[in-house]
């Protein structure tokens, strides 16, 4: 390998597939020869590729493939990079005319370009060989990780069609990963019910009872010290992977911010899960929906928080009909699954009573965000109003709208309010009165009767 400096993609992929390029015309153009050799008698001690900081550097680094494992991976980018790279290279080393079915290989949706196939693989690395080709065919196993680690797969053949005849396929997150150098997060929908949260707040931003500072700070243990437990201590033959906890509390008591905020802090992206889009009006649907979330937090190493969980984790129906059955299996899927998930799992429920009792033995915490104190409150009003502002003369409107028993949430509601009228009259100083009218309305939103409570 050759020593430079480039973080881009494009040298590592331009010197690579000129490699794919050698090892694909040194087999065709033995093919009709009497020897049939085939590219692994190239005996390539090294692969082709820089040893940069680029992305495609880096994978190939950290997984080590074989060179029969590399020519598998640049013979299924090569159409995302360049669509008539192998097609071309066959006109050019086989120029009779002939379908050459021996090749495999379908034409793309449009008919522009060759993508290769199980059976292209098992051509060029294989040939007649059924010990080669047998050897070959290990590598699109579930067990390879190819698959285990979702980089390729083979695609299911048509129905009466050979075994291997369908497309290699990878994963568009590695076709961006090894040409942009990056990977998008994922879009928002059926196939993949989850959305990435973020906060610009910091932990001082967040006001917590004691007892439930405590707690959160074992989470921040679990995230940072499980991985040397599990592997420097041996636990993983002791301990179930992963880590579940409950949330539970009234709305607006900071669940939802301190996962973010335990994804902030420990880097690690966290993913809000909604299970009303994951509970699909189709039965059986809801266990493909997840399938692939989980695999993508798995591999990624994410938070994943499923607010209002007692959609789906509440109390089991019964069965009274073949709807009722099939969703209590897919609730048995995802109680199988998150216990499996390796990762931190966190439930958000606004009342702990509807988890099913059973599920509930499972968590490794169940932590409780109660209401918070009118000191608790006095401090969430002071944070959250900006340092800049200016109360009415005369009022400590924290402390008086403290008198309140409102949550969190509210209380923001309330001072973004409160501030927008600030600056819509032309004020330069907070109103008690408009402080008032905000605590009125969140109230009212409750079903709750406002009073004026004495200054």
């Amino acid at each position: 390998m050759q020593n430079i400096n480039p973080i881009s993609n494009a040298q590592n992929l331009t010197h690579s597939l000129l490699y794919l390029k050698k090892a694909i015309e040194y087999r065709l153009k033995n093919y009709y020869k009497e020897n049939n050799a085939l590219i692994t008698n190239l005996n390539e001690d090294d692969l082709a590729f820089y040893d940069d900081d680029s992305a495609f550097a880096s994978f190939i680094k950290s997984h080590t493939p074989n060179f029969a494992e590399y020519f598998i991976i640049l013979l299924a980018l090569a159409p995302h990079i360049q669509p008539d790279f192998i097609e071309k290279i066959i006109k050019e080393s086989l120029p009779e005319s002939g379908d050459f079915t021996e090749i495999g290989g379908q034409r793309d949706s449009e008919g522009r370009g060759f993508v290769p196939t199980g059976e292209t693989a098992l051509f060029f690395l294989a040939g007649d060989d059924l010990d080669l080709r047998f050897a070959v065919q290990k590598f699109f196993s579930n067990e390879h990780w190819f698959v285990r680690d979702e980089v390729l797969f083979l695609e299911k053949a048509k129905s009466g069609n050979p075994f291997y005849s369908g497309r290699i396929i990878m994963n568009p997150e590695y076709i961006e990963l090894f040409t942009a150098g990056y990977v998008s997060n994922p879009d928002f929908g059926p196939t993949f019910p989850a959305q990435n949260i973020y906060t610009q707040m910091d932990w001082e931003d967040l006001v917590l009872s004691k007892p439930v500072q405590e707690q959160i700070e074992e989470l921040k243990n679990w995230v940072e010290y499980n991985d040397e437990l599990m592997d420097d201590w041996e636990m993983n033959k002791k301990l179930k992977p992963g880590y579940r906890v409950l949330f539970h509390g009234a709305p607006g008591t900071g669940k939802t911010l301190t996962a973010t905020l335990l994804g902030k802090y420990t880097n690690k992206m966290v993913y809000r899960v909604d299970l009303s889009t994951v509970v699909s009006k189709y039965i059986g649907e809801t266990e493909k929906n997840l399938e692939n979330l989980f695999k993508k937090a798995a591999r990624k190493d994410w938070i994943l928080f499923f607010d209002e969980a007692d959609a789906l984790f509440g109390k089991r129906t019964n069965v009274s009909d073949a709807h009722d059955r099939y969703a209590n299996q897919e609730v048995s899927y995802l109680l199988q699954r998150v216990e499996n998930f390796d990762g931190l799992v966190i439930l958000s429920t606004n009342y702990k009573t509807n988890i099913d009792e059973a599920f509930l033995r499972r968590f490794n915490a169940i932590i409780k965000f109660p209401f918070p104190s009118y000191d608790e409150r006095k401090k969430i009003w002071e944070k959250s109003f900006p340092k800049e502002i200016v109360f009415e003369k005369g009022y400590d409107i924290p402390a008086i709208a403290a008198q309140y028993e409102l949550s969190g949430g509210s209380i923001i509601n309330i001072v973004q309010f409160s501030c927008l009228k600030m600056l819509s009259n032309n004020k330069n100083y907070i109103e008690l009165e408009e402080v008032y009218k905000g605590i009125q309305r969140e109230m009212e939103k409750e079903g709750k009767i406002f009073k004026k409570i004495s200054k």
